[in-house]
């Protein structure tokens, strides 16, 4: 069956008030950007508190519906068949055409549902609903109408064309891309970090990403392990601009003054403190992270707590409650999952402490800090001066 268009619906977007325009507009401009790359010319319109999106005549019905699937916002797409304005009679019979072609033989409940966007048309959405419903019953014997909880809505809104459809695709919901903001994701090789990105655009936040690379104890395969999930990220959450920040001489230094069980965390805190810098300089309104409670010795309350003191913006860790295997399960479904499990060292795993503190006294971890007084602002200056940008689509 050949569909004209999809019905864009939308869940939390129109509960907005004044400013709901705005995130409409923001969800027109992300789904053209998502269809940019499906063959053929799709037009998305604003019509009547709808957003339809009108196909071509060829196209592929398979890869657009997966290029909405990605835009957060939408929560359903209906593909619609447009039938002209002929009149009742003539409405009715493309209605049970639709059904004949989409559901031959239906032996199912159903309902119609009329929606009449142009007032003037002369019959009422209940007087339609009722008249479709007995064509179909006519064509379809072995049919029933159930209005309380019917097998399959069928939808009619009558335009100034008939627009038909019967079915909804779930959507990924969320909010368009923009609408709040943006924030900088700490981005490794792992598994948890790609999905935290992924969580915080879905609620409409634009990301950028820092990656701390250490050559040559972590290589170019790692290095490039990183751009391809942040690659699979970005099918989601838009073009993603990569900081890859050279942190091996830091690393070192801190490792050969600091006491190796506060290495993680000494680390970590630098880490936050270079990737605070880049979210100002772009702008930024805060930091996401991967961490989950209790996951890894940095990763306690008392060590996100002395992450956190190091930097002043906001920490956004939307995992911070999930079990491994609800953060896996996530990292599947966003297509991540198998990437973030290639054998390549990250940063995090190189120098790591045999008994690393999980309960960090932050006082301590300053006076530890103190030790490297001498060198560490210049080794910062020289991280920030040659990090590599990659502008990811």
């Amino acid at each position: 069956m050949i569909f004209h268009a999809f019905l864009i619906k939308y869940a939390e977007i129109a509960i907005k008030g004044k400013n709901r325009y705005l995130f409409e507009d923001a969800l027109v401009k992300q789904m053209k950007l998502a269809l940019e790359p499906v063959e053929g010319e799709f037009t998305v319109t604003k019509e009547q508190g709808r957003v339809y999106v009108f196909c071509p005549e060829k196209y592929d019905f398979d890869e657009a519906v997966e290029a909405l699937q990605r835009v957060f916002g939408i929560v359903g797409i209906s593909p619609v068949v447009i039938y002209e304005d002929q009149g009742f009679e003539q409405m009715a019979q493309d209605v049970v055409a639709y059904m004949e072609a989409r559901y031959p033989g239906y032996a199912g409940s159903f309902k119609v549902y009329t929606r009449r966007a142009k007032k003037s048309y002369p019959i009422t959405s209940m007087e339609v609903s009722a008249g479709i419903g007995e064509k179909i019953l006519d064509a379809f014997p072995q049919a029933s109408v159930d209005v309380h909880h019917p097998e399959m809505t069928l939808s009619v809104e009558i335009r100034d064309k008939i627009y038909v459809y019967s079915e909804t695709i779930p959507g990924p919901g969320g909010m368009p891309i923009g609408t709040n903001g943006k924030a900088m994701l700490l981005l490794s090789g792992g598994i948890d970090s790609p999905v935290a990105g992924y969580m915080i655009a879905k609620r409409g936040v634009k990301i950028e990403a820092v990656y701390f690379h250490a050559p040559p104890y972590t290589s170019e395969r790692a290095k490039q392990k990183v751009v391809d999930l942040a690659k699979l990220v970005a099918r989601y959450s838009g073009p993603i601009r990569l900081h890859v920040v050279n942190f091996t001489d830091i690393q070192l230094y801190i490792y050969d003054q600091c006491p190796h069980e506060e290495l993680t965390i000494i680390m970590r805190r630098y880490m936050m403190r270079i990737a605070e810098h880049f979210a100002r300089k772009d702008k930024c309104l805060g930091l996401i992270t991967g961490e989950s409670i209790g996951q890894v010795a940095s990763q306690t309350l008392q060590s996100l707590a002395a992450t956190d003191e190091a930097c002043e913006l906001p920490v956004y860790r939307p995992v911070i409650g999930f079990d491994k295997e609800e953060i896996v399960q996530i990292s599947r479904k966003i297509n991540t999952f198998e990437t973030s499990i290639q054998p390549f060292e990250d940063c995090c795993t190189i120098f790591v402490a045999k008994h690393p503190v999980t309960k960090p006294n932050l006082k301590v971890i300053r006076r530890s800090e103190e030790k490297l007084n001498e060198k560490i602002d210049q080794l910062m200056e020289e991280a920030l001066a040659t990090t590599e940008i990659i502008e990811i689509q």
